[in-house]
């Protein structure tokens, strides 16, 4: 697909962008031509379009800009901002710290993508056409109609994952489409329904096998064990990934906290290196350990990071509070 085409259908269809409304695009240098894509796009679709780009180095970065807040807090704010950054893991506080700025007035809408690359937006889980945003939005709304009133969810997989966690009074939501009651800002690409999780309830284990945020593909499983929502221990024989994990979860005590649980549904995404993409493939689950304090509803997890863990073939059952079950995916077949 043309990559201002596919920006702009992510523009109309995800953010809602109409004409006459202003957007802000925040680009790192390194993701320049997906910020021209994303510029031109908007400007297709009649929005009063600014590009920041900001410049990367080798340092991880942690501070926002003062030029970018200032921008960010122009009178009147922007209604869409669109963040275009690289991924690392490090960054994740200063990607934060962006998010906290252009949403602390709660009236306008972001898509945000951290480790965005251009084919994504010409074969990937952006490459979608209006029509195939709709059918992901449907399934949904479908989705999230069978989740009303869980308590709990238990998975399995193949690999040998085996854990219970529990979404008692948690809001089950989903990035393929704006919430106007909450605005909660999305990821771009979309293609998730999600839930903050009770923080100290889930119990088990949890082998990934397909892929890591900040990480990308894995050669080899990770098992992470949880007790009360508290990663206990963490194995791996790819002893890098193994590395990254343990420092991630280093950060502070609620990065060893459980803090998502999320359900894949877009069509195009692919298992690729930057995780932005991977954690929406269809027909898979996710597990992230760490921050959740942007979810709506009641959440716990303040850490400064979040990490997720795909895992494929999952076999998903539901436990409603008057006491019935349903599974809604078998061996990776959603059932709805």
């Amino acid at each position: 697909m043309d990559e201002v085409r596919a920006a702009a259908n992510a523009l109309e269809s995800v953010l809602e962008a109409r004409q006459g409304e202003s957007i802000l695009i925040v680009c790192d240098d390194v993701r320049r031509e997906i910020g021209d894509a994303f510029a031109k796009g908007a400007l297709d679709l009649g929005l009063w379009t600014r590009l920041v780009v900001l410049e990367t180095g080798e340092e991880s970065r942690t501070d926002v800009p003062f030029h970018l807040m200032e921008m960010i807090n122009t009178k009147p704010q922007p209604d869409v901002f669109v963040n275009l950054l690289r991924g690392p893991a490090e960054e994740t506080p200063f990607r934060i710290k962006i998010i906290k700025l252009e949403t602390r007035k709660g009236n306008s809408r972001l898509g945000h993508c951290p480790g965005i690359t251009m084919d994504m937006l010409t074969e990937g889980a952006l490459a979608l056409t209006r029509e195939e945003n709709a059918e992901m939005q449907e399934k949904a709304r479908t989705l999230l109609a069978l989740l009303q009133n869980v308590e709990s969810v238990h998975v399995t997989a193949p690999s040998g994952t085996d854990f219970t966690i529990s979404v008692d009074g948690r809001t089950w939501f989903t990035d393929t489409a704006i919430n106007w009651k909450t605005m909660k800002w999305m990821n771009l690409p979309t293609g998730e329904v999600l839930v903050g999780p009770v923080e100290t309830s889930m119990d088990g284990v949890l082998v990934c096998d397909l892929a890591v945020g900040g990480i990308g593909p894995i050669d080899s499983p990770i098992r992470v064990e949880v007790e009360q929502g508290r990663v206990q221990k963490v194995e791996s024989e790819d002893t890098k990934a193994l590395q990254v994990v343990k420092e991630t979860q280093a950060t502070d005590e609620m990065a060893k906290h459980v803090g998502e649980f999320a359900i894949g549904l877009n069509p195009k995404a692919r298992i690729v290196e930057e995780f932005l993409e991977s954690e929406k493939v269809g027909n898979t689950i996710h597990v992230a350990f760490g921050n959740n304090m942007d979810y709506p509803g009641t959440v716990n997890n303040n850490s400064a990071t979040h990490q997720d863990f795909l895992v494929d073939k999952p076999t998903v059952r539901i436990h409603y509070a008057d006491g019935r079950s349903r599974t809604i995916m078998q061996d990776g077949e959603l059932l709805l």
